[in-house]
């Protein structure tokens, strides 16, 4: 039976095709509230997308932990052999819009919801172990260099690397991002990482340093710049179609969840800052150990709502896993949910992605744009089911919870804003250069140049000052490259 047409506020719609008018050949009348609504709503079908992550696709799935973390933390969802938690994860490439193509040469996000029965826990990561900065107050001026130069509108070689000539500790990262790695397949032949170093805390109150680390079971495969020009003409879709094609056939594309795990006392000893988003762990000091399998096998009925609307942030923490002095998470912390905030609204966290699954939202947060949507998995809106919105009370609100509180960390120093060009930047960078072979070099040399030889003199030469210093094979190849444009 065909089901009545209505308007938003369940009245039933007479006529969709004609709008009210003063006569035939009449104008409008501004008591049509019908054509009004429509227009009204249409106007505002899209909120203000992304300004990193903008293009993206998501699905949900389960992970399956099959070693127990309870000798490192308290989290619910790393308890027990065999627990199976629901996820949602959400692919994208970071810096073109909505509309771009899936095969461009940029890091991919791979972030992570666990829909625990302590709450959200989401790793919002990338595709890379390491990023380009390792201090967020860098990150406003380092993503207008990735976006179309106000004045032009257009990509802009020569911003790109004037920056990164001028901030070597991103050295490591366009390492990654030029190698042959820089174009995935597609998103199931890739691997994920939290990227970060977070902590983990048990019920002795001991902490741990954790990287958290996706590794494909899929298999690595990656696009050179040639077969990624042609899919850009042909699909620029082609990595949500092949996400979806692949879950709706039943290939299920999985990911071995493996953790490197740190003592607390070892940080201040360690040869590196493990707290340094542009430097890794090397796997010979803090070996990866698997814990379990992450599966996709369902996709959202709603590209919008589902996959949109998603409002991942690495604030969303839980009991057990916090943060770290990460610079660049610690900003993270409160400007992933700070722009949620402002692209959907206060109260994005009653939407059914976004919502606990597994446990039941009780606050005194109250009011505000979309207040009362209400998580579909409990019944109501979020918040306290009593009219009580203020904490402490004596009228029986939700209650404190002082058994699962993070033992205290110790910090030292005086406040100041610290010169952090101390560090090494090119060690790494320059270990990884050595790992690739002769095809692979001359691969990101090319790479390297297409851009770079887009950039004035002085800039290159800077830059190749800083391949010099990571490697002298290293600088001797991108000259060359440049040589040959």
């Amino acid at each position: 039976m065909t089901e009545r047409l209505t308007a938003q506020n369940g009245a039933p719609i007479a006529d969709d095709q004609n709008s009210l008018s003063a006569g035939a050949r009449g104008g409008l009348m501004l008591q049509d509230w019908q054509l009004i609504e429509k227009l009204a709503h249409f106007n505002r079908e899209r909120i203000p997308e992304r300004v990193v992550h903008a293009k993206g696709s998501g699905a949900y799935g389960t992970f399956t932990l099959n070693k127990d973390l309870s000798d490192y933390t308290i989290a619910d969802h790393f308890q027990g052999v065999g627990k199976q938690t629901e996820v949602f994860l959400r692919f994208s490439t970071v810096g073109g819009e909505s509309g771009s193509a899936d095969a461009e040469r940029d890091p991919r996000g791979f972030a992570v919801r666990f829909y625990t029965a302590n709450g959200n826990h989401d790793i919002v990561g990338n595709n890379t172990p390491t990023f380009f900065l390792r201090d967020g107050i860098k990150f406003p001026d380092f993503i207008h260099t990735q976006k179309r130069n106000p004045k032009t509108n257009m990509k802009d070689a020569q911003a790109m690397w004037d920056f990164w000539s001028l901030n070597p500790e991103a050295l490591h990262q366009i390492t990654i991002l030029m190698s042959d790695r820089g174009i995935p397949a597609t998103y199931r032949h890739m691997n994920g990482y939290g990227s970060h170093t977070f902590s983990l805390w048990n019920a002795k109150g001991e902490r741990f340093w954790v990287k958290f680390h996706f590794k494909t079971k899929q298999g690595i495969k990656n696009l050179s710049n040639e077969q990624a020009d042609k899919i850009k003409g042909i699909d620029p879709d082609h990595a949500q179609r092949d996400l979806f094609a692949s879950i709706e056939d039943g290939d299920f594309p999985q990911w071995a969840v493996n953790v490197q795990i740190m003592p607390e006392a070892d940080a201040e000893r360690y040869h590196i800052n493990p707290f340094d988003l542009t430097k890794v762990w090397p796997h010979k000091d803090y070996p990866l150990i698997e814990i379990g399998t992450l599966e996709l096998n369902r996709n959202p009925e709603n590209y919008f709502n589902e996959v949109e609307q998603a409002a991942l942030a690495p604030s969303n923490l839980v009991p057990g896993v916090g943060a770290s002095p990460d610079k660049m998470l610690q900003a993270r912390l409160f400007a992933y949910a700070d722009a949620q905030r402002y692209r959907i609204g206060a109260n994005y966290n009653q939407l059914p992605v976004n919502c606990p699954h597994a446990s039941k939202p009780n606050h005194y947060q109250r009011a505000g744009a979309m207040a009362g949507v209400g998580c579909p998995f409990h019944g109501s809106a979020a918040g306290s089911d009593s009219s009580v919105n203020y904490g402490p009370n004596t009228q029986q609100g939700p209650a404190q919870q002082p058994q699962v509180a993070e033992p205290p960390m110790d910090l030292a120093g005086a406040m100041d804003r610290y010169d952090k060009t101390v560090e090494d930047d090119y060690a790494q960078a320059g270990d990884l250069f050595r790992l690739m072979n002769g095809e692979q070099q001359q691969a990101l040399f090319d790479t390297i140049a297409s851009t770079l030889g887009q950039a004035s003199m002085d800039i290159q030469e800077k830059m190749l000052e800083h391949f010099r210093q990571a490697d002298v094979a290293y600088a001797a190849g991108v000259k060359a490259a440049l040589e040959q444009r």
